[in-house]
């Protein structure tokens, strides 16, 4: 579950990660009061859950509270790579004399945890990995040991991070494995002309498998903390774990439903080599019911980003029949509840059961789902959908 930055902001000062004063609004008027009690003068950020928030104009220096009022208007209801604004965080400046990078996440490939630093924060880290390797250093951390002064000292100059950074690298990996997180990052931490060190912006994940450990971390995944474009990713994504579906919004607009982690990703990865961006990873699991799929089909369908929906199945467990039935029930449900369903859908079944589930289509004949054989012919016609289809359910 990845907050927005106000709530990561909450959780660093939780934990003794130094902040500046900060404050949310979701209005205008709001707004303006919230500089007031700043001092005046404040950043204005869209909380959103994606990056890119300043190339789109989503954050935003003011200098007098009216200033902040007029930002945040500006900014309030816009949308930002999918993503609907529906609240600002206003943070009191900081006198920046140098920023910095760092990072704590889950390293699945070396079952293990890392630790990321550079001396060059504030940038694209994406970037700077890229571009200049040498200038992000990457160190593990053992999970018994975790970050002591020592290993703080450790990444601290490798990352070219002055000493000062170490209590707060302590404090994030404190924040780190108290909150079961899978990230943590701070871009930038700084250090201010006073010498303080501060974390102005903050990307918190947390694991969804330990929620169970942390009945708090509830508030973080309420309806309507966030949305993007229609429904809201935030909506989406509670709605289809209270069904028990493993869904993550994405930005693109082709929705894609498979069975199993590994078939999802790669049906991603066809998309997206189509010329299609993916709208969701939505994994309905290795036995999924009838109802599963339907379950899912409606959340995908329920995203106003969505033009069109790949579902790629190869039968094991789940039989390529049950998904088909699946599938003609979500439409007749979508169609019981007086909503309109305008969203081509292209359907590949393969494996198990196979010819019985697409027996069941082709008898339904439905005028909007279109049935092919290849995972890579049905990812082409769901892109070309994509494309020509106007928004709606």
């Amino acid at each position: 579950m990845d907050l927005f930055e106000y709530q990561a902001h909450e959780l660093f000062a939780r934990h003794a990660v130094p902040v500046p004063p900060a404050r949310v609004a979701d209005d205008p008027a709001a707004a303006r009061t919230a500089a007031l009690g700043l001092g005046g003068a404040a950043v204005v950020k869209a909380q959103v859950k994606t990056g890119g928030r300043g190339k789109a104009g989503g954050v935003r220096i003011a200098r007098t509270a009216d200033e902040a009022q007029r930002h945040a208007a500006a900014i309030l209801g816009t949308t930002i790579k999918g993503h609907r604004v529906h609240r600002v965080l206003l943070a009191r400046p900081a006198d920046i004399q140098a920023e910095f990078y760092v990072s704590y996440l889950l390293d699945r490939a070396n079952r293990g945890f890392l630790a990321m630093a550079s001396a060059e924060g504030g940038m694209d880290i994406e970037e700077v990995a890229a571009t200049r390797p040498h200038a992000l250093a990457r160190i593990p951390v053992d999970a018994e040991e975790g970050v002591t002064e020592a290993k703080a000292r450790e990444i601290a100059a490798a990352g070219g991070l002055p000493d000062a950074t170490v209590p707060v690298l302590m404090a994030l990996w404190r924040l780190f494995a108290a909150e079961d997180a899978l990230l943590v990052e701070v871009n930038p931490l700084v250090r201010t002309t006073g010498g303080a060190i501060l974390a102005l912006d903050g990307k918190v994940t947390l694991d969804d498998n330990a929620a169970f450990l942390h009945p708090g971390h509830a508030q973080y995944a309420a309806p309507g903390t966030g949305t993007g474009t229609g429904a809201g990713a935030d909506a989406l994504e509670t709605a289809a774990r209270a069904k028990g579906l493993n869904y993550v919004k994405l930005d693109g607009s082709v929705g894609v439903i498979g069975n199993g982690a590994g078939l999802v990703m790669s049906t991603l990865d066809v998309v997206a080599r189509c010329g299609a961006a993916p709208a969701n990873f939505l994994d309905i699991g290795g036995g999924a019911s009838a109802q599963v799929m339907a379950d899912g089909l409606e959340i995908v369908l329920g995203d106003r980003d969505v033009r069109s929906v790949f579902v790629n199945v190869f039968g094991g467990i789940t039989a390529c029949d049950a998904v088909a039935d699946g599938i003609v029930r979500a439409l007749e449900l979508l169609k019981s509840k007086g909503e309109e369903v305008s969203k081509p859908l292209v359907v590949r079944l393969d494996g198990n059961n196979a010819e019985a589930g697409r027996a069941i289509l082709d008898r339904a004949a439905h005028p909007l789902v279109t049935r092919l054989d290849t995972m890579d012919g049905a990812a082409a016609r769901a892109a070309e959908l994509a494309t020509t289809v106007s928004g709606g359910h």
